[in-house]
């Protein structure tokens, strides 16, 4: 750079966040990338200089678990919507499931989303869909730019057939070969359909029912299976929604045993506990169910040790005619989360459940990490995309569901008193919200990661001759 130039905007005065530091600098960023990191005073001219005195500046958090509802169901959200929520939250990139309609099993299904997320604000990966009925489908929507898959174990919203255990095996093998991570919604369907229909038949309606037909046995079955699937085939997967401490359990053994398995948690199983379905009603549905007290304290402290990777919100928005039914089974499951959870968790931090580098480590840097997305995402250092969340730690709010950026204004959330706020945030060096405003300029500047996803194709953990005869069959 000439001595007269000048790059596109320094922040100042700012202390920095880093999944295993915390320290006063300044930071340079110029044509979307980090120019520079170091002390202050010590940055090139710039265009343009923000005083982020008494401000931290972390990661943009990076949601690998988002549902943005288009195309299909663009009256509960659609990629707008949804990513000006993400912005609002610190939130810099997005990762989008496919239960929408049509489903995202095809290269031209996969087409109508890529189409739909040129509005966004934040930038995104788009999950393909592996289900029992398009297996010979997985290559083309690898090569038409998914990020990753995602296989429901069990049935959610959009009612997607859980696949059998051979589809799953095969389509684990397949996805293998190319390295990409397949999350897994990992309940078993068959418990949770039987349980269920008893359940109704006896004329069992209430919030509470919902938790009897998923008690926490679906996810330990579930987790097992897919770990010994992954380790037979060497496939990366990732457990979504982890809602009970007996979960960890085979989460740890497939970890010591060398899977390639990370698993998530949402601010929900954190905060929430049957205690809280008297008060909300047919609110809390949810999949997983929110359960008993004592696991969201197991939760805490596998986020702290390490156990569970990351922090996500199964953002899952629906109306408020939606969710508040007499019937718990015709009310929608979820409500919208990727703007709130930065606050949410923060207001951990300050409750001393986390440092705040553990918050990067579990919101941006082992994410960006289980995503072949580092170290251009989830850090801060020179040549890193410049994506960045300014935050408050001091700056309190009250949660006000009629205000969330998300088409779905009805949270369990709402009323919550959080402390820790994102007042900036920037995707790739342009503010997509400053000073609690959302950039509307912004809109569109999103870019898929695929641009720089880096998954290193792993060693096959177990081929025998049946495996070797399927994938040769499937390659013909």
């Amino acid at each position: 750079m000439s001595a007269d130039a000048k790059v596109d905007l320094v922040v100042t005065g700012g202390t920095i966040v880093t999944h295993d530091a915390v320290f006063a600098g300044d930071i340079a960023i110029d044509k979307g990338v980090i120019a520079a990191v170091g002390l202050p005073g010590a940055m090139p001219a710039a265009r343009e200089v923000l005083d982020a005195t008494g401000l931290h500046l972390l990661p943009g958090a990076i949601d690998v678990h988002v549902h943005f509802r288009e195309p299909g169901y663009t009256h509960k959200e659609d990629w707008e919507t949804g990513t000006a929520a993400a912005a609002m939250g610190g939130v810099t990139t997005v990762f989008d499931m496919p239960n929408v309609d049509p489903p995202t099993g095809t290269p031209a299904a996969l087409a109508l989303k890529l189409q739909a997320a040129r509005k966004a604000y934040v930038d995104y990966g788009i999950y393909g869909l592996l289900a029992e009925d398009n297996i010979d489908q997985l290559e083309a929507l690898i090569e038409g730019g998914v990020a990753g898959f995602k296989c429901f174990m069990g049935n959610t919203f959009g009612n997607l057939p859980s696949p059998s255990t051979g589809a799953m095996l095969e389509g684990l093998e397949i996805i293998a070969r190319h390295g990409y991570r397949i999350s897994l919604h990992a309940e078993t369907a068959s418990i949770m359909a039987r349980r269920q229909t008893k359940l109704m038949a006896a004329g069992k309606n209430a919030p509470l029912d919902h938790l009897s037909a998923r008690p926490a046995v679906v996810a330990i079955e579930a987790v097992a299976r897919a770990a010994i699937l992954a380790e037979w085939t060497g496939a990366r997967i990732h457990v979504l929604h982890i809602s009970s401490a007996d979960e960890l359990r085979p989460l740890r053994e497939a970890k010591a045993r060398g899977v390639d398995i990370t698993g998530e948690t949402c601010p929900q199983y954190l905060i929430h506990d049957t205690d809280d379905y008297g008060r909300l009603g047919s609110i809390i549905r949810v999949n997983p169910p929110i359960r008993e007290p004592h696991h969201k304290h197991a939760l805490w402290a596998a986020l702290a040790d390490g156990t569970i990777d990351m922090i996500a919100t199964d953002h899952a928005p629906h109306l408020p005619e939606e969710k508040i039914r007499n019937d718990i089974w015709s009310a929608d499951c979820g409500w919208p989360g990727v703007e709130t959870q930065m606050p949410l968790m923060l207001t951990g931090v300050h409750d001393g459940k986390l440092s705040i580098s553990d918050y990067v480590r579990i919101s941006s840097y082992n994410p960006a990490r289980a995503w072949g997305l580092y170290p251009r995402k989830g850090n801060i250092q020179p040549g890193a995309d410049a994506d960045i969340a300014i935050v408050d730690l001091g700056r309190e709010q009250i949660i006000d569901q009629e205000q969330l950026a998300s088409r779905a204004k009805i949270t369990t959330f709402d009323k919550m008193r959080t402390k820790g706020l994102p007042v900036h945030t920037l995707v790739r060096g342009r503010f997509v919200m400053r000073n609690r405003k959302l950039v509307t300029e912004a809109r569109g500047h999103g870019e898929s990661v695929r641009r720089i996803q880096r998954m290193p194709k792993p060693q096959p953990r177990h081929t025998d001759q049946t495996t070797a005869a399927v994938l040769g069959l499937r390659s013909r």
